[in-house]
This record gives structure tokens, sequence and C-alpha cells, in this order.
């Protein structure tokens, strides 16, 4: 690490202003923070003295997220070798995820972070490490095979439609992660949903359906056990498929105090109550499919954990965080069940919620003055 702070101080006259350089200011303090705590406080306004600053939040999160992408890119390699009827030992299929899973993470980066050092050094501040997160979330979002440039395309919508022009990280009402998986399915419906997407390089004669998928054509016999929807062992988004370790990632999270357990607690209580709700009222089979598989099938464990809980899009109040929550869950399914077209609601129902979230604290204040007016008026 003194080697790399010695090029870093030998560098930052020539980028600080005045220097030959200086257009080149943010990416290079993007760089030094990266590596660095920063060697500046700040002086005015009230702040809270805490050793959890935002570089380290959202360090958290990408540890937090490890588990599902190396997973999914194992996942991706067995799922080839499989659906080509090939034998392949732990390594050749990590392998074979791996190098398909890179390009994708690269683009994304590469795209996001560019443009947010553009935004920075036009509007004179430092770049925000939100990305950092991003930039994982995106790609696990996404069938091993989408065209990478259709992943830089919409990682640039969602950092200048979702994010810049609301003024950047902490002001953004969408998560952007959410608003890129959005774009690409509603503007590329063919390379986001169907049977072909989700096995990279599939052979023809494998289904390559996923869980809703083979629940949406009514076919709910040819769904996996739950165990194999638990660990993850299914055709899917990257890093949607192994609810396992995905509530590995949601402990490391509420441990760190990065996720709130009441929206966490919530969205599982509102999808169960959905689903119970559908069981009792079973007009087809897909009402009838037990209400915890929704936990497990999908994006519902990895929107609940990782989207949901997102301290920026999300309610602030603890009381709006349970309605919140329970609302994004009861969606999700609700969507599910009545939308033919598109069977995973997880992400129509998180982006809703973000934008009611506050409305939704609004109303939570509001009521809490009145009562308060109540009681001094007693």
């Amino acid at each position: 690490m003194k080697a790399i702070r010695k090029i870093l101080d030998n560098m930052k006259p020539h980028v600080q202003k005045g220097g030959k350089f200086h257009m080149f200011h943010s990416a290079f303090d993007a760089v030094e923070t990266l590596f660095f705590v920063p060697d500046h406080v700040t002086t005015k306004g009230s702040h809270i003295r805490d050793a959890v600053d935002m570089k380290r939040t959202m360090i958290w999160v990408v540890i937090a997220l490890i588990p599902a992408l190396l997973f999914g890119m194992w996942n991706v390699g067995r799922l080839h070798f499989l659906s080509h009827g090939e034998a392949a030992d732990f390594w050749q299929m990590f392998g074979y995820g791996f190098w398909k899973v890179l390009p994708i993470i690269i683009v994304t980066y590469a795209t996001g972070l560019g443009l947010e050092i553009i935004f920075a050094q036009k509007r004179g501040h430092e770049v925000n490490e939100g990305f950092f997160v991003s930039g994982m979330l995106i790609p696990l979002l996404l069938p091993p095979d989408i065209p990478l440039w259709m992943v830089a395309v919409a990682t640039a919508f969602a950092v200048v439609i979702g994010k810049e022009v609301f003024g950047g990280t902490g002001m953004n009402i969408l998560n952007p992660a959410l608003t890129a998986r959005a774009f690409l399915f509603f503007a590329y419906p063919s390379d986001m949903s169907g049977d072909k997407v989700w096995i990279s390089d599939k052979a023809d004669a494998f289904s390559g359906a996923t869980p809703l998928g083979d629940a949406l054509v009514d076919n709910i016999g040819s769904l996996p056990s739950p165990m194999e929807m638990f660990i993850g062992t299914i055709p899917g988004s990257i890093g949607e498929t192994s609810t396992l370790l995905i509530i590995l990632g949601g402990i490391i999270l509420l441990a760190t105090g990065v996720a709130s357990w009441r929206i966490l607690l919530s969205t599982i209580a509102g999808g169960m109550v959905m689903g119970l709700l559908f069981n009792l009222w079973g007009l087809n089979d897909y009402m009838n499919i037990p209400a915890y598989y929704h936990l497990i099938m999908g994006g519902f464990a990895f929107g609940a954990v990782f989207m949901a809980t997102d301290p920026v899009t999300a309610t602030q109040t603890n009381k709006g965080k349970y309605i919140y929550g329970f609302l994004i869950g009861l969606l999700a399914v609700l969507i599910r069940v009545f939308n033919p077209a598109y069977p995973e609601g997880m992400m129509l129902a998180i982006l809703f919620m973000n934008v009611f979230a506050p409305l939704i604290d609004h109303y939570v204040i509001e009521a809490n003055i009145k009562k308060r007016l109540k009681r001094a008026k007693a």
C-alpha cells in the first residue's frame, strides 16, 4: 500500500486545480478514495461522528453480494454443460461461468463509473461510491448471454435518467439497478424473457424455462423441488437463483446495520399473505402454488434483501418501512399471478413502491404530528 500511496502522491499535484491534468481530478479522486480514507472532513452543518461512512457501507453490500455472484458463475457453467449433456467438474463449470459473467461486470463498471466521473467533473464534486453497488447488482439481474452493448446502454440509462438527473447518489427516487433491468425488459423483451435466454449457449432440445416460466404456462408439474429452488440449481438471472446464499448476504447486511430488518421482514410477510390468500381463492393451478414457493422463486429473495432495503429509495420512517415492505411483497405476488405477460413481479413492485415511498413517509409523519397535537391539547 505504501507504493500505491507514493504513486498517488506524485500524481496528485498534476490533477489538482491549476494542474496540467485538472480535467481528470474526479477520476483521480475516485481511485484514491477506493484505496485510502479521504484526508479531508466536512466543516459546515451538523454531523454525526461515526466510523461508518458511505464507502464502508457500499463495501459491505458488495461483500454480501459475493456469495450469490460466485454461485451464479458456477450455475451458469453447470447449466451450460448440462444442456449439452457434457460432463464437467466444478472448476470447468465455474471457469465457463466466470468468463461469461466477467465481461458483463466490466462493461457495467466501465460505462457507469465513466459517466459518474464525467458528471462529477462537470459539477465540480467528488465521485460518490454509490455505483460500486449498482455496478455489481446490474450484472446479477441479467441473463448470462445478454449482449454487452445492451448492458452498456441500460447502464447508461440507469445512471443518467435514473440517477444523475435527480442530482446523483442519495437523490434518486428509483433503484438504479432495477431501472437498468426495467429498461432492458421493456426495450429488448426477447433478450430478457423466454426459455432461451437463461442458459448460456443452450442446446435446443433442453428446456431453459425458469420456475416462473413453467408456472406461467400452467406447467406446474414441471416445477423444480423446493430444495432445488432454495439452493439455486435452476435457470434464472445470474445472481437471483440461490435463496440460500441470498439469505447469507442478508445476514451480513443485517449484522452490519446496512439493511433494515423492518423492510425485509414485512416484505416476506406481504408475499406470504398474498400467496395464502390466493391459496384460499384457488381458481387455477398458479393460485394453488404453496405460498412459500413465491419466496424462493424468481427474484423475490434477491429483491427483498438487496433492492427493497436500499436506504435511498426506501421509506425512512420506522412505521413507513413496515408499510413499504409489506406492499412490495403483496404486489410482487399479485403481479405474478394476475399478469400473464410478466410472471416476475418483484422488479415492478419495488419500482412502484420506490415512487410512493415519500408519500408513505409524509402520511406517517402527518399522523404522528396529529397524534402529538391531540396529546398536547389533552
